[in-house]
C-alpha cells in the first residue's frame, strides 16, 4: 500500500507519500510543499494546488489518498477558504482515480504520537522516528506524512466503512447488492 497524505492549505499545501512494506515497515517515498503566490487570487492559488498535487500523484503513483478533515476554526472566513483547498485536494486525487479517505487532526495526532493534542514539533519528531529520517521539506509536508501514516494504520477499517456505506446506499435505493 502506497499512500499520499495531504495537509491542505491555501498558502502552503503539504503532501507526503509513505509505503507499507511487506514486513509492515513504513517506507518513506517522497514529500513536498506546494506554496502558492502571495498576491494570487483564490482561484489562481487553487489551480497551483491542483497542478502540484496531480504532478506529485503522477510522479509517486500512490494507491490511496488521505486528507485531513475539516476542523472547527475560530475564524469562519479562514475555515471556508481552507475548505476550498481541501475540495481541490479531494478533487485532484479523485480525478486521477485514487480512493480518498479523511481523518480528523486529532485522529492523525493520536495515531502518530499517542496524543490527540500533540503540537507540530511533537508530530514532526515522531514522523522522523517512524520513517527513520529527519530531512523533510517542511512542517506542512511532515503533517502530510502523518496523515499518510494514519491511513496506513486505519486503512482497513476505513475501506470497510466505505464498502459498508456503499452497500447501505444500494439497499436503500433498491439496487442489487
Amino acid at each position: 500500500m502506497r499512500v499520499l497524505g495531504i495537509d491542505p492549505g491555501t498558502i502552503t499545501t503539504g503532501w507526503g507519500v509513505v509505503e507499507k512494506g511487506a514486513s509492515g515497515r513504513l517506507i518513506y517515498v517522497s514529500d513536498g510543499e506546494i506554496k502558492t503566490p502571495e498576491r494570487a487570487s483564490l482561484s489562481e492559488k487553487l489551480l497551483v494546488i491542483s497542478s502540484g498535487l496531480k504532478e506529485a500523484i503522477r510522479r509517486t503513483a500512490p494507491t490511496a489518498c488521505a486528507v485531513e478533515s475539516v476542523f472547527f476554526a475560530r475564524n469562519a472566513r479562514s475555515a471556508v477558504i481552507l475548505g476550498h483547498a481541501r475540495g481541490v485536494s479531494l478533487l485532484s486525487a479523485a480525478e486521477l482515480g485514487l480512493p480518498v479517505y479523511e481523518y480528523s487532526p486529532a485522529t492523525v495526532k493520536q495515531t502518530v504520537s499517542s496524543y490527540g493534542r500533540a503540537d507540530k514539533a511533537q508530530v514532526g519528531k515522531m514522523i522522523s522516528l517512524l520513517l527513520k529520517r529527519g530531512d523533510f521539506t517542511g512542517p506542512d509536508a511532515t503533517d502530510a506524512l502523518a496523515v499518510a501514516i494514519c491511513h496506513i494504520h486505519h486503512g482497513a477499517a476505513a475501506r470497510l466503512n466505505v464498502i459498508g456505506n456503499q452497500w447501505l446506499a444500494r439497499q436503500k435505493a433498491g439496487l442489487p447488492k
